[in-house]
């Protein structure tokens, strides 16, 4: 499958009250592109899911597996399948997330 688009011609879902994302989705992975309001929280949560985060812009604070720390534009985390995490917006932030595999919640 091949997919060609602008990112601005996806339409965005808010999934929770103040993160909006735009989603590619293939057969193994889903990418999410976040704009995320400033205070925006996301409560304690789990999946099946390998997540790989980056912190386009901005300060997102996050607790995963119990540990929690500020990471700022240029940060990666990669959060194994399965382990609790949870996070707020410090201050409006993009963040980019991939999934494996695809998250069929997000379709």
């Amino acid at each position: 499958m091949i997919f060609e688009k602008q990112l601005n011609e996806i339409e965005p879902k808010e999934i929770v009250k103040g993160f909006k994302a735009r989603f590619v989705h293939t057969d193994t992975m889903t990418v999410s592109f976040w704009e995320v309001e400033a205070g925006a929280s996301l409560p304690l949560h789990h999946h099946i899911n390998e997540q790989v985060s980056h912190i386009v812009e901005g300060e997102f604070e996050m607790t995963i597996d119990g540990k929690t720390k500020i990471y700022t534009s240029g940060s990666i985390m990669v959060i194994p399948p399965n382990i609790e995490h949870s996070g707020k917006a410090i201050t409006p932030c993009k963040i980019l997330d991939i999934f494996n595999p695809a998250r069929e919640d997000y379709k």
